[in-house]
């Protein structure tokens, strides 16, 4: 194929990054075509950066509510879009084929539709369950380990252990007096410098965590651009972190990770890799103690 593909990709950082097998293996199998992608800016921007994907187009735009209503008015601009496509891929919710028949209605293009979210009662990696469509295009068996690329264009050593005390849920966090007990033990046990990562979730938490350790050993990077974030972790030796996207791209970096696990599906869910650890605890994570994650870092920290 020498046309042009197109993915359509909503959802949270996570949900992108586990569909960045897929997305290589269009690569991979097309590399001739021309590859876009619909969706986040901020989110889908890190497939740009990853030299992934050739080009990104919003998914915000209000035009594309109607491509969500039966027999719908269709915005011109996305129907000459839309037209321009050879292959498209669209990881959308539409369980009634509303958006897939509306996009036939202006484009010729081979039209694959997705999962949104994987049934989390088939135990497969999320991942898998995003590769799947793309049997119909031949491509079978492809890499299911989400990988990113991005150029070292952040000073490399920019800290030793990068830290996200957060997520997009609260359910899902070690409690902040722990993180704040770890943190402590970690500057006060060793010699390490500390990234401290959120966004908007994290509110204020990041200062309260920040605010009484050592100036000159720790770095808050909230809120930060995802391909300056994905950056900055290139630079460091390992990362912590919870169930949330910014475990996701640290494990898809490279990187040696602990991600701290609720009662999310494991299975299902978790980052990929050799370097990925999770650490559990059958309660809950309310009672995961301070010394466990402490021994389970140092663990993390001396892998290559």
């Amino acid at each position: 194929m020498k046309g042009r593909i197109l993915v359509i990709r909503g959802g949270a950082i996570g949900d992108f990054i586990l569909t960045l097998p897929a997305i290589a293996a269009l690569r991979r199998r097309f590399p001739e075509a021309g590859l876009d992608i619909l969706g986040y800016p901020h989110i889908v921007q890190l497939a740009r950066a990853g030299g992934l994907v050739d080009r990104v187009h919003p998914i915000e735009s209000r035009a594309l509510a109607g491509f969500f209503a039966a027999r719908g008015q269709l915005a011109p601009e996305l129907m000459d879009f839309f037209s321009e496509f050879d292959l498209i891929i669209s990881y959308l919710y539409d369980p009634d084929g509303v958006f897939q028949e509306n996009v036939r209605r202006c484009s010729l293009a081979q039209f694959l539709a997705g999962p949104h979210r994987p049934e989390e009662a088939c135990g497969q990696p999320a991942a898998t369950v995003f590769l799947k469509p793309l049997e119909r295009l031949a491509i079978f068996d492809p890499d299911p380990v989400p990988r990113l690329a991005l150029d070292s264009g952040w000073p490399a050593g920019t800290a030793d252990l990068a830290l996200h005390p957060g997520s997009g849920s609260e359910s899902k966090n070690w409690p902040e007096s722990s993180w704040q007990l770890l943190l402590e033990q970690l500057v006060t046990s060793s010699s390490l410098s500390l990234l401290l990562v959120g966004g908007e979730a994290e509110g204020e938490r990041l200062r309260r965590l920040a605010s009484p350790l050592p100036s000159d050993r720790v770095r808050v990077a909230q809120s930060w651009p995802l391909p300056d974030l994905g950056r900055a972790l290139i630079g460091c030796r390992a990362f912590i972190g919870h169930d949330s996207g910014i475990s996701h791209l640290a494990a898809a970096l490279g990187l040696p990770c602990l991600v701290l696990w609720g009662r999310t599906a494991e299975a299902v869910w978790r980052p990929s890799g050799e370097q990925v650890r999770v650490l559990r605890h059958p309660p809950g994570l309310a009672h995961l103690e301070v010394r466990e994650v402490l021994a389970a870092a140092q663990n993390v920290l001396c892998r290559p």
